[in-house]
């Protein structure tokens, strides 16, 4: 077990369910106890573990967040959507890190706790899952945390640099799927997305 968790990168994180091949459950709970108890993993949440990144003015640094979010992905074969304060952090559009993240789920309702930092799995419609895992999809969670009132002449720019190509063309198509006011601005974004970045 500890061959695999050393395979990855600093900073991954996993279950118990990542480790099922390795060996019965209760192996793997025996060995996740050992080499936590060493330091070699550090438990981040209940069933939950990293292999901790260490930083060298810093020391061990946080949970990685979007490790995170891949853990639960894989484990509860469920689809996420980062929204409000976050999904703008991750797009740039702004500076907040916030301690309380609220993902759109298809899957339960349920809360986590990571270090310092509370997650909301908030169950939601299919369509509002439709852009889920995608740059549209945080486009859209994204602007409806700025609100409609906002001023956007500034974001559209701000959104035009942090997309790639193929994710700004994707913009107009995805649109159908935000509200008449949201899919304006996701149009307006990508056109002109042949100019430089």
């Amino acid at each position: 077990m500890l061959g695999l968790v050393q395979s990855r990168p600093a900073g991954w994180v996993f279950t118990p369910a990542d480790l099922s091949d390795l060996g019965s459950r209760n192996a793997v709970a025996a060995a996740l106890k050992r080499h936590k108890k060493a330091g070699l993993i550090r438990q981040i949440a209940r069933g939950f573990y990293d292999r901790p990144r260490n930083h060298p003015q810093f020391g061990v640094l946080a949970p990685d967040l979007k490790e995170v979010e891949q853990a639960l992905k894989r484990r509860d074969a469920i689809r996420l959507q980062p929204t409000g304060t976050y999904a703008a952090n991750l797009l740039h559009l702004s500076t907040q890190v916030p301690v309380r993240i609220v993902y759109l789920t298809d899957g339960p309702t349920r809360r986590l706790r990571v270090g310092k930092t509370h997650i909301i799995l908030r169950r939601t419609t299919p369509r509002n899952m439709a852009t889920a895992g995608t740059a549209s999809g945080l486009v859209i969670q994204a602007l409806r945390w700025l609100g409609k009132k906002s001023d956007h002449s500034s974001t559209i720019p701000l959104l035009r640099k942090a997309l790639s190509v193929d994710d700004l063309h994707r913009l107009a198509s995805d649109a159908r799927y935000a509200p008449a006011w949201i899919a304006t601005i996701m149009r307006e974004v990508s056109t002109n997305s042949e100019a430089p970045k």
